[in-house]
């Protein structure tokens, strides 16, 4: 299977076991993707371009993924 981002992507790539893959791009998104079918599932436009990989975490059993754009940190809730 192949897969084009019109935007340059210079962020690391997030799988998670639950069949997602999250990147940042140089246009300030975070993208999160359908791992089996690399379909566009959700983004987040954060304001500047993202160069950090995402990391991801649970507190309590609730999952997140973190990622570093600009000065801050985005933390986002996983379903």
């Amino acid at each position: 299977m192949k897969f084009q981002h019109t935007s340059p992507t210079w962020s690391g790539v997030l799988s998670t076991a639950g069949g997602l893959v999250f990147s940042g791009d140089a246009e300030g998104n975070l993208i999160a993707f359908d791992a089996a079918s690399l379909k566009l599932l959700w983004h987040f436009q954060m304001g500047g371009a993202v160069y950090a990989a995402p990391m991801a975490f649970a507190v309590d059993g609730k999952e997140y993924v973190a990622i570093a754009a600009g000065s801050a940190i985005y933390t986002f809730g996983l379903p």
